[in-house]
């Protein structure tokens, strides 16, 4: 199994590899979610919710680059070496934006998979795109998933200093940005929508207490920021998708996505879900009468 110390080494193995360079990357998922928790605490700053879900176990890293990155990508050469000096291995099934470490014994290896903003950030650039990658250009051997609904994807970036020792035993420090809670939030919606009726994805409960542990870390300065996002953006189509995925799966105590969440292994008894669906619900504006139904 992969654990979050195995996570942080590679992600250090990378860092350390890219360190000549003046590359910064985003870190989202599982893994990005995990360094805003220890963040918080770190500096116990007050949160939105009291009550935190355990930090849940990943083999990815989703490395979310700027998409200046891809128009001029000249500047992403460094970690493409990095991925090859490490031993990444293409994932042929998602060539050039998913790579791998191969291991033995039938166990999974470290998981790299390389994501950027919405398709809306290459209209009239050279880099080509489609709803499965961007490809940029001149040609390298990296190329990137895009996420139409990460509207908000520089939006109040949070940097955070990582720290350890790599796999070869190097200390090494250096700092990423975790993504804002509003743009955390828009993309777990959309990624529980595409696996609420997946058996083999456990129904997406994951990605439901993704959604719950995002907005219970979230500090009071991000709670007033992202409301303006919200009011920024409110009219694109993927925000009005994100408030109708809020109305249909996390506005009520039967919604299906707090059922979904109260399957997953790391929900608790005693999470504030009544308060999780309220803040959730005011935020991208479900109207109250619906939310307490």
């Amino acid at each position: 199994m992969i654990t979050l110390l195995d996570l942080n080494t590679a992600l250090l193995d990378i860092l350390f590899e890219i360190r000549e360079s003046n590359l910064t990357l985003i870190i989202g998922g599982g893994y990005g979610i995990y360094l805003k928790r220890q963040h918080v605490r770190t500096t116990n700053a007050r949160t939105l919710l009291q009550q935190w879900p355990e930090a849940r176990s990943t083999n990815d890293l989703d490395l979310f680059l700027r998409p200046e990155l891809l128009i001029e990508p000249a500047a992403l050469r460094p970690l493409q070496n990095a991925l090859q000096t490490l031993g990444y291995q293409v994932i042929e099934t998602a060539a050039k934006y998913q790579f791998a470490i191969p291991r033995t014994a039938g166990e999974g290896g470290q998981k790299v998979d390389l994501l950027t903003g919405p398709q809306s950030c290459f209209v009239g650039t050279s880099a080509k795109v489609d709803t499965r990658r961007v490809r940029p250009t001149p040609s390298i051997d990296l190329h990137a998933h895009p996420l139409n609904e990460a509207v908000t994807l520089e939006d109040g970036l949070l940097a955070i200093t990582v720290e350890g020792s790599t796999s070869k035993g190097q200390s090494h420090q250096a700092f990423v940005y975790v993504p804002h809670p509003f743009t955390y939030v828009m993309m777990k919606l959309f990624a529980f929508r595409d696996r609420f009726n997946d058996v083999t994805r456990d129904h997406g409960s994951y990605h439901a207490l993704d959604i719950y542990a995002v907005m219970a870390t979230t500090t009071e300065p991000e709670w007033e920021q992202a409301h303006s996002l919200f009011d920024a953006k409110k009219e694109m189509p993927e925000v009005l998708e994100a408030s109708r995925l809020v109305e249909e799966f996390f506005s009520t105590p039967t919604s299906k996505g707090i059922l979904r969440m109260k399957e997953s292994p790391y929900y608790r008894p005693e999470f504030q879900l009544d308060e999780f669906r309220s803040s959730l619900s005011e935020l991208f504006q479900v109207p109250q009468h619906k939310a307490r139904a």
